[in-house]
């Protein structure tokens, strides 16, 4: 099968019209480390992953370790397991908007590894961290992240959840069901936020996937996204040794939402990537397209909304990076440019792939071309899109969110 150049490798728009004159010193190096590794391990079977069934024996186990093989999940973790950086939570944004660039999927399968639960582990015990961490930073073990169950996912308050920890001798015993889990099915370890018992409050803890009465279901059929594959977990009184409680018993909403804060701007990231690809999809296409005599980007339309899509990406790109920064400096959360960043840029990923879409016409909505065996991206990048606007907060709460931060809750509740 030959690859057109819809689906192939576009010149990069974004080294003549972007500039990273504001990164510290200390992650400068990290997107050129991101796009070679993504060169190597992942672009080669990027197609492949967005095109495939999602099953268990699908999960793209090749690129994950490639990626993790040249250092890549070491990025987000101090020493001794990672990298060390100062600026760390803006080098692994750099890393995911390169990864999202090739493969949105594949972006959301690195968020679930090496943001959220990077942050969710942050809060483990020392000893725990000694555990996991080198398997996590390897590649040898993949991690879940669970907070939504079938009725609960933007709300997580304790009424909402039904996945409930009740204290026992030495730990807790888990019982519930979690829903949307990235990685489930191949994961060794997954951070699940439940409720504690039978009190107003919820306990994080870091369960182990092996353990007695954890069941995981079949992967989910989606409309996109299906490299990263999701599926159910079942837990069934299921122990879990006090010592891997995240943060502290009955406080564990609070560092399940700085994690989900530090995916949300992973998210905007992604979505900066996604938009960026398409972008430079739609211009390689108008400037060879002929129609009526003339190129497509000789027609002012086009010129015009290709350039607000540039100016909105420098701007979301800007976002994400500042809000990354805010949660280096220290803020838990990072808000409102976090919010900001994760609906600003994805609702720009799927205005751009839209649009990327008609530029090409039939080809757009094409995966492949029977006579000629060319296949397109622009399809694989339409479908994905759409759930960076619902993952990680839905894009309209997000919105309540910054109305919150510009108003007063006194007034928006």
């Amino acid at each position: 099968m030959t690859s057109s150049t819809s689906g192939g490798t576009p010149a990069r728009t974004q080294d003549r019209t972007w500039h990273d004159v504001f990164l510290p010193d200390d992650v400068a190096h990290v997107r050129e480390l991101a796009r070679t590794s993504v060169a190597r391990h992942l672009a080669p079977v990027a197609r492949e992953i967005g095109a495939m069934e999602e099953s268990a024996d699908a999960f793209p186990w090749e690129a994950f370790r490639g990626l993790a093989a040249d250092g890549l999940f070491a990025v987000p973790f101090p020493e001794p397991h990672g990298a060390g950086l100062e600026h760390a939570m803006l080098a692994t944004c750099l890393v995911t908007e390169e990864i999202a660039y090739e493969s949105s999927s594949m972006a959301g399968v690195y968020d679930g590894q090496c943001i959220l639960n990077a942050r969710a582990l942050s809060f483990a015990r020392p000893e725990v961290q000694e555990l996991v961490l080198p398997s996590l930073v390897s590649g040898a073990s993949a991690f879940s992240f669970a907070t939504t169950e079938p009725d609960a996912s933007s709300d997580l308050t304790p009424t909402a959840l039904r996945t409930v920890a009740r204290r026992v001798d030495g730990g807790f015993r888990i019982s519930g069901r979690k829903r949307w889990i990235t990685n489930s099915v191949v994961a060794d370890w997954c951070c699940v936020l439940c409720r504690d018992g039978d009190e107003p409050a919820l306990t994080f803890l870091l369960v182990d996937m092996r353990a007695d009465g954890v069941t995981v279901g079949a992967p989910d059929r989606k409309l996109g996204h299906r490299g990263q594959i999701t599926a159910d977990i079942v837990f069934e009184d299921v122990l879990v040794p006090e010592e891997r409680v995240l943060g502290a018993p009955g406080k564990g909403l609070g560092a399940a939402l700085a994690s989900l804060a530090a995916g949300r701007v992973g998210i905007a990231a992604a979505g900066v990537g996604v938009a960026q690809k398409a972008l430079d999809l739609a211009v390689e296409r108008v400037r060879s397209r002929v129609l009526f005599g003339k190129r497509l980007g000789e027609m002012q339309h086009w010129q015009y909304r290709l350039a607000d899509h540039a100016t909105h990406l420098e701007a979301a790109r800007s976002l994400y990076q500042k809000a990354a920064v805010r949660l280096d400096r220290g803020d838990r959360s990072g808000e409102p440019e976090a919010s900001m960043a994760k609906q600003f840029a994805t609702k720009l990923a799927n205005d751009v792939a839209r649009d990327a879409v008609q530029v090409f016409g039939g080809y757009g909505f094409a995966r492949e071309i029977a006579a000629t065996g060319e296949t397109f991206q622009l399809e694989e990048l339409f479908r994905d899109a759409k759930v960076l606007e619902i993952f990680e907060g839905a894009n309209e709460v997000l919105q309540w969110v910054i109305a919150r931060s510009l108003i007063g809750r006194d007034v928006t509740g």
